[in-house]
């Protein structure tokens, strides 16, 4: 995530010049694909995300999969990558990528506690707690999700 992240504050603006991909672009982008996930959080019966059994029999043979295709998109994804794209290119100098530098490491530590008391917490709060939990926080990805197809479209035609 780390990784990633420092990656595209640093390369973000120029890869995506090369491109030609504009901010508000990567903004609504990344608000469909965080709405499509929200989606499938509040409504996980109808869910379309389906593991191919290949994907799952690999993963149980590795020992570690949280640096996987599946796991690095939750951590480090659209959404994130565009808040990190689009704060570089607020940036006015290098104490500014500092700054923000800080924030990733930071975020990156909280995620890493979080991720590591997650079985902790999951025994403790049950499969209907779970499920109450992931309702709630689909519905808030679905309104940062519509948010950042907003400002993206405001950008656009700067408003």
């Amino acid at each position: 995530m780390f990784v990633v992240l420092i990656v595209f504050l640093l390369l973000g603006t120029y890869i995506m010049s090369f491109f030609g991909i504009s901010l508000p672009g990567i903004r609504i982008a990344s608000g469909l694909i965080i709405l499509r996930a929200a989606y499938a959080m509040l409504n996980p019966d109808h869910s379309e995300r389906k593991i191919s059994e290949e994907a799952q029999e690999a993963a149980k043979e590795k020992e570690d999969i949280s640096f996987s295709p599946m796991a690095m998109p939750m951590l480090s994804g659209p959404g994130s990558i565009a808040v990190v794209i689009g704060l570089a290119s607020q940036a006015e100098g290098l104490m500014d990528l500092v700054f923000i530098s800080l924030a990733i490491i930071l975020v990156a530590g909280i995620s890493y506690g979080v991720l590591r008391l997650a079985p902790f917490s999951a025994r403790y709060i049950g499969p209907t707690g779970m499920n109450a939990i992931t309702r709630m926080m689909g519905f808030i990805a679905m309104a940062i999700g519509v948010q950042f197809i907003l400002n993206g479209i405001g950008t656009f035609f700067g408003v």
